[in-house]
């Protein structure tokens, strides 16, 4: 897994979901997570099953904690933070193929994450960040280059990134990134993700 990395944020975009996700894979985005924690299961399968149709061949599809309807639309895969469905858990039901990708704050709780099985880890948050309110304190770029020393699945790194910052994140080696508030609230979301994809290409 390598390069730009597209999370949804209903509150934050400047338009529907699933035009956005359309916008990114048109951009060029490698990953797309459907992150949504408000609205109800079936309006939430809905849209996911429609970002699926979208990514089909041409990007990964995650979804955001939550197994069900990850199986319900065969995403690729789910995305879990520390404090979400347990990794055993999820891989459990999601069985040996599908991906799993793990938030992680320290090298400590990527090896754990490495070892159970996780496809790969997202480092966070990086720089401050206002799309999570428990984020927690940045922790530089050294946390991408510790991470990336102590695993060997990909490393995605998270949090306050930008177009101000993004090519310290590649130089620190970062397989991913996201930056969701510099593609999200943006009208022209394609060609900000384009913007992004651009650095694993070079």
């Amino acid at each position: 897994m390598r390069g730009f990395y597209y999370i949804t944020d209903r509150k934050l975009s400047s338009k529907p979901d699933v035009d956005g996700v359309r916008e990114a894979v048109e951009g060029g985005a490698a990953v797309v997570q459907y992150r949504e924690k408000e609205l109800d299961p079936v309006e939430k399968s809905e849209i996911a099953a429609e970002m699926k149709r979208i990514c089909e061949g041409r990007a990964v599809f995650l979804i955001n904690d939550n197994v069900d309807i990850a199986l319900e639309v065969d995403a690729d895969g789910v995305h879990l933070g520390q404090e979400d469905t347990p990794l055993a858990e999820a891989r459990r039901l999601l069985g040996p193929d599908r991906i799993i990708g793990v938030t992680v704050h320290n090298v400590e709780e990527a090896l754990a994450a490495e070892a159970g099985c996780a496809d790969y880890v997202a480092a966070s948050p990086i720089y401050a960040t206002s799309t999570k309110e428990d984020a927690g304190e940045p922790a530089g770029l050294e946390l991408i280059v510790d991470v990336k020393a102590a695993v060997k699945i990909p490393v995605a790194a998270i949090g306050g990134i930008d177009e101000s910052n993004i090519d310290d994140v590649v130089s620190a080696r970062a397989d991913m990134a996201c930056a969701i508030s510099a593609t999200v609230t943006k009208e022209d979301i394609r060609a900000a993700v384009e913007y992004f994809a651009r650095k694993w290409t070079k």
